[in-house]
């Protein structure tokens, strides 16, 4: 049993009700931990591969190593908080190679974004496709001192 299904079978046993009266407003929090799992249920084996870097307090990188895919073959897509990237290419098994050892498969990768991430940009250079993100914290989020009266 791996665990991703141990957590997947504890959030269906899980009763958010019993949290009701002290958790007021976590409902989404318990719908987005849920989509969490899905998602990664559907996740390929692991490929491609991918680090997440924290550049600073609220700057995050989303590293992807995809050698051998062009930008014509990714689609990125953010949508309901989900960052999804996925590949479109076609893969031809007459381009007479001997040997493949640079992965040429389709994938579909998926992240689940807070809710005050922001996608900025996205490139790939070198075969590394790279999806900066930013986390946006409003004012009336931020620390602040209370006067005394």
């Amino acid at each position: 049993m791996t665990s991703l299904s141990t957590f997947r079978n504890a959030l269906q046993a899980f009763d958010t009700n019993t949290f009701t009266p002290f958790a007021v407003g976590f409902d989404r929090t318990f719908d987005r931990l849920w989509d969490y799992a899905s998602h990664q249920a559907d996740t390929a084996g692991g490929f491609p591969h991918y680090n997440i870097v924290e550049k600073g307090d609220h700057h995050y990188t989303i590293e992807m190593a995809l050698a051998g895919y062009s930008k014509s073959d990714i689609d990125v897509e953010l949508a309901d908080g989900v960052l999804t990237i996925k590949s479109i290419k076609s893969v031809e098994d007459s381009d007479n190679k001997v040997y493949r050892g640079i992965a040429s498969r389709n994938f579909t990768r998926k992240f689940t974004l807070a809710d005050d991430i922001v996608v900025k940009d996205g490139s790939l250079k070198d075969g590394m496709l790279s999806i900066e993100l930013e986390r946006i914290v409003p004012e009336e989020k931020k620390p602040r001192l209370i006067k005394i009266k």
